[in-house]
């Protein structure tokens, strides 16, 4: 694959419905679909959050990531996997329950038994850009 010598932006919408917001497991990249096309759900409310810088050194990679907000129009509609051959599945998730851990997704003061029992965060290993915006905007809520 040829190096990429342009920037490359990231754009994440946290989907909120209520106090939780939408995760997806995502195939391979995170993609760079519209919220429709992805989950069949309308939103609405959309507003800027916040922006970070993403490095990744072993991938020689940099994004600006732009984080933005919204609401779903239907407050009873429910995802659907609408590029199955990108995405597993989504869920709705509690901020608190998503961040529990940190990165690592451990908590306490053995950090290392937890991982070696299998006491991880499910929602580990996390996307790059949302360890960013955990590290560097502590304090941050979506919802």
């Amino acid at each position: 694959m040829p190096e990429c010598t342009h920037p490359i932006v990231g754009i994440g919408i946290f989907v909120i419905r209520g106090n939780k917001f939408l995760i997806g497991k995502r195939k391979g990249s995170h993609g760079h679909g519209e919220v429709l096309e992805e989950t069949n759900l309308e939103i609405t409310n959309v507003t800027y959050q916040t922006v970070t810088n993403s490095i990744m050194v072993n991938e020689n990679k940099h994004y600006v990531d732009i984080f933005m907000r919204a609401e779903v129009v239907d407050v009873d509609a429910d995802p659907l996997v609408m590029e199955p051959n990108k995405c597993e599945g989504w869920e709705w998730v509690a901020w608190d329950e998503f961040i529990q851990g940190g990165i690592t997704g451990t908590t306490g003061t053995e950090n290392i038994q937890n991982i070696q029992n299998g006491e991880i965060n499910k929602y580990r290993p996390m996307f790059h850009p949302m360890e960013t915006l955990i590290i560097t905007r502590n304090g941050y809520r979506p919802c």
